[in-house]
């Protein structure tokens, strides 16, 4: 970490209409220099670990070969995974991030921290991780779950003088952008319950629109229609509801260690084609098929 570069950080101000204002505080949480300084802070912190648990017998760091308490470390931003073979190992390894964080003037969150077996399973980065008869699976984590649904519940709340189109606009990106994000792991489950859900929000919002009406019938054919082979869709003449379910579960692809976005680019073009191509329904996944055969011939 250059300290000379993180205190030009923290101390250049912000432009806001052409005017340079100083910084009077800290970085605000969430913007989008916060994630940067925590990684230029946290840099070092996996040689750290390396030079206790990865020295080989020629005392030289061999993170490929040498691992017998199976240490990995895993970092996005300031938030961090480190894995060990046992519960010793892994008390011992947060001394050695605690002593690396005192060093810079930081100390571990006591609420976010703790040690726990793969079998009871963690959160990281909105993603529960855990062995299930030693199968690892990886799930949208309950607070994940419970924080999109208290959104769109928020979001229906306050739409109770919108149109209905109205609502469907404000709600599609809330859905889309969850989906998204959780589409790489096992999510299909959680995706209809989503759904389910969200459609009995949506049931009380339509009734209590028309206290008026008993016929449950006419609610129903006021704002769910039918749309191709799909009934039951909440939408108008302009636009449709999506669903979490509509999204296509599409596993994540590895990446070879090996390859260099600058010298193997055609791996990398490649390698995103094929990720489109996925999303892809089976009629036009045939012709990616036969198109791709024709390039690599």
């Amino acid at each position: 970490m250059d300290k000379s570069i993180l205190t030009q950080f923290l101390k250049a101000g912000f432009v806001y209409n052409r005017h340079l204002n100083p910084t009077k505080a800290g970085t605000p949480q969430g913007g989008i220099i916060s994630p940067i300084l925590a990684n230029m802070t946290l840099d070092g912190m996996e040689e750290a670990i390396a030079s206790k648990y990865h020295v080989g017998k020629n005392g030289k760091i061999d993170k490929c070969r040498y691992n017998p308490h199976k240490v990995n470390f895993v970092r996005y931003a300031d938030d961090f995974v480190v894995t060990a073979d046992s519960e010793e190992t892994a008390k011992d390894l947060a001394e050695v991030v605690k002593e690396f964080l005192t060093e810079r003037g930081l100390e571990l969150s006591d609420e976010k921290t703790h040690i726990t077996h793969i079998d009871y399973g963690f959160d990281f980065l909105g993603w529960n991780f855990r062995k299930y008869n030693g199968k690892l699976l990886i799930k949208p984590s309950k607070k994940s779950i419970e924080k999109v649904t208290r959104k769109i519940s928020d979001v229906i709340k306050k739409a109770k003088a919108w149109k209905q189109e109205n609502l469907i606009d404000a709600l599609n990106p809330i859905i889309t952008g969850w989906s998204n994000y959780h589409r790489s792991v096992v999510s299909k489950k959680v995706f209809n319950n989503l759904d389910y859900r969200m459609w009995n929000m949506l049931w009380r919002w339509a009734k209590r629109r028309h206290p008026d009406k008993n016929s449950k019938t006419w609610i129903v054919r006021r704002y769910w229609h039918s749309v191709g082979s799909r009934n039951w869709v909440f939408s108008t003449k302009k636009n449709r509801l999506k669903l979490f379910s509509d999204t296509k579960i599409i596993r994540h692809i590895g990446l070879k260690m090996d390859k260099n976005p600058y010298l193997d680019s055609e791996y990398f073009k490649l390698r995103k084609l094929r990720q489109k191509a996925l999303r892809l329904s089976d009629w036009y996944k045939t012709r990616w098929n036969k198109l791709k055969d024709s390039l690599c011939a």
